[in-house]
Formats: structure tokens, sequence, C-alpha cells
């Protein structure tokens, strides 16, 4: 039986349950107005609680981005799973007629409020209450079954009394399970085991109809391949089961510089196709930045100090391969020799070789350093008008000279990512969209704005200079990709997803037909009908 048969099958099974739920709504008086939608909530039988009070609702309007505020009816602070579906249900068989929408909020980490709703209910994922996190291993590939509103950071220090953790992450740690895994979840190891996404064995859901399911590759698995990027469209995460891999003592951190873009991308693409060489790969550009190795000098050791006191990076443009080698009780006389002989491979500035050792919890959680930093500092809730990009192989050399020649003139804003991924390592049955090239690359803007700055680091600067940038890509066709995408129109979302989008629209019908869930991805607006998606 064909996909597309099966999910007709299921549309007309749920099109039978809509036009009942409609019936017994309108029978019971549940099709309320939105004057009255908060009377009908706190009606609910929950084990949790839904809040009113404006200081909730307030701080569920608002996210990392800084930039949009819509502010919900209520927010629910959930103590089961089942709390979750019984309020999704009720709205859903509030029927067709009601505007009120529900929104999961992990960790407050959208950019451009993707996990606010206006009018409609937050979810605070991280009140969710389940059973200890559950680690198991024997004759099979160790795994732990952790709640969606879990923390990664939480999740590496629980592993780690085990000796185990994770295999993929991303590079902040301070994020929900259900928030990464509803996008892909992309770091410097995914070119050896793939996103997040990619190292999930077991999801459980609360589709758009309040149904709780169990899928797996195995069991509803197009309900699990739906749900995995789907940008919370099918269903919201509330349990699964993340596969993990010995954990390493220690971390080999590894800086070295390049001034020739090819040189740079040719070593990047040969490391990703070395499974054994290291076991993250990143990168990062700088331009026109002063001082630059004086800055590394806190917390890297540069190979000969000498000639790094000599480099000077003053108004070049430049790009830092970063790597890291785990070392599992290894003697260090071996890993260094192994790490000298990949480096030795290398085209890089030999002056500018920096390594630092680390535990394997202080290189993970890197990020968190600077956070705490910016707070306090007060530059960290500032608006983020972040920008990631996919970018196929074959253009990222037509889009560095365009975009780091001309259009990018400093990256005093923030840090600008560059790293390649293996395509073989991603999953093309789940919903995230990734250019069509054996091999591409995560570019990633994570610029912060100065507020009332109207200077280059001010925020109508940035948008702007994103924008040029997006207009460049569409005019060129570069068949590039967002990551973590944002649009403001449905046939923008048609390009984005391009032959993928009927099936992403189909599998809406099927599992949230009302558009319930995560309006504030701007993909499917709640209407009269379900034929209207």
């Amino acid at each position: 039986m064909s996909f597309f048969v099966q999910l007709n099958i299921l549309f007309l099974k749920r099109f039978i349950a809509l036009f009942l739920s409609c019936i017994i709504a309108t029978r019971f008086n549940l099709c309320l107005s939105n004057s009255n939608i908060p009377f009908s909530l706190k009606t609910l039988p929950l084990e949790g609680h839904l809040s009113f009070d404006e200081t909730s609702l307030n701080k569920a309007s608002t996210d990392f981005g800084n930039r949009y505020q819509y502010h919900p009816v209520a927010v629910l602070h959930p103590n089961s799973v089942s709390d979750i579906a019984t309020t999704i249900k009720h709205v859903f068989h509030m029927g067709p007629s009601s505007h009120l929408t529900v929104a999961a909020r992990g960790h407050g980490h959208s950019l451009q409020g993707q996990s606010q709703t206006h009018g409609g209910v937050v979810i605070k994922m991280e009140s969710l209450k389940q059973s200890e996190m559950q680690i198991h291993v024997g004759n099979f590939t160790p795994y732990v079954d952790v709640s969606g509103g879990e923390l990664w950071i939480n999740i590496l220090h629980e592993t780690l009394r085990y000796g185990l953790a994770p295999r993929s992450w991303t590079d902040y740690l301070h994020l929900t399970v259900g928030g990464t895994l509803s996008n892909a979840g992309v770091s410097g190891q995914a070119f050896k085991h793939g996103p997040q996404i990619s190292n999930v064995q077991q999801l459980q859901i609360v589709t758009g109809t309040g149904e709780v399911v169990n899928c797996s590759e195995e069991k509803n698995e197009e309900l699990f391949h739906s749900v995995l990027g789907g940008l919370g469209q099918f269903g919201i995460i509330t349990q699964a089961r993340i596969l993990l891999e010995e954990a390493p003592s220690m971390v080999k951190w590894i800086r070295v510089l390049y001034s020739d873009f090819e040189a740079f991308t040719r070593d990047q693409e040969r490391l990703i196709s070395q499974d054994s060489a290291f076991d993250y790969i990143e990168g990062f550009v700088i331009i026109n930045r002063t001082g630059l190795l004086n800055n590394w000098r806190s917390s890297f050791n540069p190979q000969d100090p000498v000639q790094a006191s000599h480099f000077n990076s003053d108004g070049k443009t430049l790009f830092c391969l970063e790597l890291a080698k785990y070392i599992n009780f290894q003697p260090m006389d071996i890993v260094n020799q192994e790490v000298e002989r990949h480096l030795s491979e290398l085209n890089y500035i030999q002056s500018t070789l920096f390594v630092t050792e680390v535990t394997y919890v202080e290189f993970l959680d890197r990020v968190h350093v600077s956070e705490m930093k910016l707070r306090s500092k007060g530059l960290w809730d500032v608006p983020h008008p972040w920008l990631n990009l996919f970018i196929p192989k074959s253009k990222i050399h037509n889009f560095a000279q365009v975009v780091f020649g001309n259009i990018l003139t400093q990256t005093s804003n923030g840090p600008v990512l560059i790293y390649p991924v293996n395509k073989s390592k991603w999953d093309n049955r789940s919903s995230v969209v990734i250019p069509d090239e054996d091999i591409f690359y995560l570019v990633a803007f994570l610029t912060s704005a100065v507020p009332c700055s109207n200077g280059s680091h001010g925020l109508e600067h940035i948008l702007s200079q994103n924008k040029r940038i997006l207009e460049y890509c569409e005019r060129e066709n570069l068949g590039v990709k967002q990551y973590l995408p944002h649009y403001n129109t449905q046939e923008e979302w048609r390009a984005h997803f391009g032959t993928q989008w009927e099936t992403f629209r189909q599998r809406k019908l099927v599992y949230d037909p009302f558009a319930i869930l995560a309006p504030g991805q701007r993909i499917f607006q709640k209407t009269i009908t379900p034929s209207s998606l």
C-alpha cells in the first residue's frame, strides 16, 4: 500500500472523528467564544495547573530572539503527559470554530516567536513531571529514556554517572529534548553521528487531536519520522529514547587558522570523511578582528609561543578550524602522536596552532560559560537576529566569496560558524529539509544586536544584512535551505519544502487537522475546515 493511500485512509478516519467531535461540541456548547475560553480551561481536570496571571503570560510571550511577543491566554504547567493530552483534546473538541491554539515551550530559545501563541495556551514543557531518567545498558546499544522537557545538560550529568553520554549534541546544552528534536539538533559531532534526530530510537507524542502515541521506526513509523524535524507541527514530544555511547574522560581541543578559504574547506571535507581522525569538527569566520590570538591565550596554549606572538590578524578575513579528540583513557603519548599525524596533513597557518585539554563537561558546556559572562554585562537578553543556512558543497565557494568578501564587513556582532556535514548521516524520511548533495555546510550567523544602536551593531543593520544574504542566495539559485527556518507566507514555506511540501501537508491533515499546534511557526493557520490546509 502506497504512502499516500495510507495517509488518505488515516485522513478519512480523522475526518469522521472531526465531524462527530463538532456535533458533540455543538450539542454541549463547547465551541465557546474567545471571551469564555479562560473559564472553560479552568474546568479541566489536571494534575498540574494553568496560570492566567500577567507575570506568567508575559514570560511565555518572550523568547531568546527577543523580537516577537505574542501573548497567550494561559500557561499550562503539566505534571503529567495526561495534562498535555487533556488540554489539547479539550481544544480539539471545541471544534473548528474556536481560534484557540497550543504551543509547546521548552527553555524559551526560539528565535522568532515559534514557541509562542497569540490568544492560545503555552505548555511549559520543563514542568513536565515524569519518572527519573531511565538508563539502559546490556548486550545492545545503550540508551536513556527522558522527558521531552528535560534539558540536555541534565542528561549529560546523569548519563556520565554510568560512564555514558549521548552521541550527538548542539553547541548549547541548556535546551530541551523536545525543542532540538523538533528542529534537528546540529553540532560538530554531526559529521560522524548525524544530527540529534538521527540518534533517537523511540518517541512518545501527543498529537493535535490529544492522542498519546508511542512511535519508532517499527511502530507508528510515519508519525515518528514526521515529528523529527517537524517544527512541532504534528505533535508534542513528551518522551524520547536517546542512544548513548561511552563517554570520554578528557577532550583535546584544537584551533588553527587559515587565510585561504579553499584550503580551509578542503581540509574540513577531508576530515569529515575520516571517522577516526577527530570526534568534533567545526569552524568559524573571522573578519576584521584585532588581537585574536591574544584573546585565546586565557584558555588555549600556542604550540609555538614565539611565532604566535608575531601573528597579526588585523583587517584580515581568517577561517578557524576547530577540532576535538576525545580521550578514553588511552596513553597521552599515543593520543598526541595520532593528533599530530592528522594535523600534519592539514594546510593551516603553522604559527596559529592552539591546543588545550579540558574535561568532557567543560568542552560540551563551553557556550554556557560565555552566557554567564554576557549575562553579567547585561548583554544576554538582547535581540538575536540569527540566520542559519544549509549550503550545498558545490556552492560554498561562491557563497563565501560574496558574503564574506562583500556583504559581511566584520564579525564582532557574534560568531559566524561554518562546517560541513555528511548527508548520509541524515534520515531523509524525517521532516527536515536539507540540500540535495552528499556534503553540505551549516553556516550560522549568530549575531546579537545592541539595543538602541543605529550603527552596524544595531538590529536594523543586522536584519538588512541577513536580507541581503538571503536575496543573494535566491537570486543566484544556490539551493540553500534555512535551518531553524522562518517565513511569513505559506507560499514561502512551499518553496522551502519543495517536493516535500505535499507530504508535509498531508501529515498535518492526519496528525493535527485543525492546525492547533505550533502556530508560531506560521506554516498553517487555524481555519474553519481542515480542507483549507
